[in-house]
């Protein structure tokens, strides 16, 4: 089930999907999650929200990454992903989008529902 939530202290809402997921997956402030995600991107010499920055942060930070089928008929939406992983804490990435999905619900500032993830890192 899609739970709208935001993080951001001004409630923006655009160009921030991967600092809120972090930040909703990992109960931290999203203020720390930007600021650890800076760190990153400078020392990649990246944009923070770019794949390989916020990919290499979370599995630095010991959590394990995974594949998924991006292309259909084989992909799954972020809704069927919840159905599939009832229980657990989750950052999803599309590709474009990131959202959290902890215990079957996706929290997001809109529904994300029908996006199609291409990967997903599980938080231990």
């Amino acid at each position: 089930m899609w739970i709208r939530l935001n993080p951001n202290p001004r409630k923006k809402h655009v160009g921030d999907c991967v600092i809120r997921a972090i930040a909703i997956a990992t109960n931290q402030s999203w203020l720390d999650v930007y600021d650890e995600l800076f760190l990153y991107g400078r020392e990649e010499y990246d944009m923070m929200a770019s794949n390989n920055v916020w990919g290499l942060m979370l599995y630095d930070m010991g959590f394990d990454p995974f594949i998924l089928p991006d292309a259909c008929p084989e992909c799954v939406t972020v809704r069927e992903f919840t159905r599939m992983f009832p229980v657990g804490t989750y950052i999803v990435g599309t590709g474009s989008h990131a959202v959290a999905v902890i215990d079957g619900n996706y929290y997001d500032t809109w529904d994300s529902g029908n996006a199609v993830p291409a990967y997903f890192f599980k938080v231990n």
